[in-house]
């Protein structure tokens, strides 16, 4: 049912170029921006989706799924899990080949729906780290930007 081995999940990215990113925030300091944008910086088209914002990474955003006026290759989705189940339908209405919930969000329910109706379903993994993993990005995972750091800041005593 969930696509977790490393071929299909290297597929996925290969051929997911449009990604419409369900929750996406506007704050910088949040996991759906910090992703989003590593993955707009490699190319994605990254199409945001939240009733919240007219405006996400410089593109348009959208209030929901069925307001995208083009198909989507991808519905990676930062929302509650028990929030999974009422995107299925428009994911499969968006076009979208592939539905993917981020980590911590799972539901096994909407899963085999979308895959019955012809989606591969990706749970409880980061498109962001899958794709550092598999592609060599690992040094944006954060090691590079100074937000993770092993170094003490100055001032503190040992």
């Amino acid at each position: 049912m969930s696509v977790d081995d490393i071929h299909s999940l290297r597929d996925i990215l290969q051929r997911c170029r449009r990604i419409a990113v369900v929750g996406l925030s506007a704050n910088w300091y949040r996991p759906s921006y910090f992703a989003a944008k590593y993955m707009q910086d490699h190319g994605y088209r990254i199409i945001p989706v939240n009733p919240g914002y007219d405006e996400v990474l410089g593109e348009p955003c959208y209030p929901d799924l069925a307001s995208i006026p083009e198909p989507v290759d991808m519905v990676d989705v930062f929302r509650r899990s028990e929030e999974v189940s009422a995107l299925v339908d428009a994911a499969v209405a968006s076009g979208a080949s592939v539905l993917w919930m981020q980590l911590g969000v799972c539901n096994r329910a909407a899963a085999e729906r979308a895959t019955s109706a012809g989606l591969q379903v990706v749970m409880d993994r980061c498109v962001k780290i899958e794709h550092g993993r598999l592609f060599g990005g690992l040094n944006w995972m954060g090691v590079n930007t100074g937000v993770i750091s092993a170094r003490r800041p100055l001032g503190t005593v040992s």
